[in-house]
């Protein structure tokens, strides 16, 4: 599928693409300033995304080379019924920002989302990302300000699974 711009090709990442998703999750990492925080491996991306199937990649492509990525998986809204899917990683190389391709990306996952009959494409953003946050509410996506994300890593996950 390619968007209106025709700048770029999405396609979904292949296995022995590890090596570049890995590249971009550490570039968006940089660009988020949360560099020290990766810690994924190219054999855990094989793993996770091509073997066990618990998330997918697809990248946006100029001119053969991928320029995009977005990295999602499925969740579920017991309120609606329906899987959704949760928009884990986008990023696209700065060169190649205001050309569409970011849109590109989200529009190929709400088609996505549609065709697996999901009720709801949901994604974080962090609050000093002022040009995303501007980006997103332009393509009507709203904050969902009432809710707080919580999360329990390492040390702290740790201790709740061995209570």
């Amino acid at each position: 599928m390619v968007g209106k711009d025709k700048s770029a090709v999405i396609r979904f990442a292949k296995e022995t693409e590890c090596g570049t998703i890995l590249e971009f999750i550490k570039s968006l990492a940089e660009y988020e300033k949360l560099l020290d925080d990766v810690q994924a491996t190219e054999e855990m991306l094989r793993e996770y995304i091509f073997n066990r199937h618990i998330a997918e990649v697809i990248f946006a492509e100029v001119d053969g080379q991928p320029v995009g990525f977005a990295l999602f998986f499925h969740n579920f809204s017991t309120f609606v019924g329906r899987p959704g899917i949760y928009l884990e990683d986008l990023f696209v190389k700065p060169e190649y920002r205001g050309r569409g391709i970011g849109k590109q990306l989200l529009v190929y996952l709400a088609g996505l989302a549609k065709e697996r009959g999901c009720g709801r494409f949901e994604w974080a953003v962090l609050n000093w990302n002022k040009s995303a946050i501007a980006f997103y509410e332009s393509l009507g996506a709203v904050p969902m300000n009432e809710w707080t994300v919580y999360r329990l890593a390492g040390n702290a996950l740790d201790k709740l699974a061995n209570t």
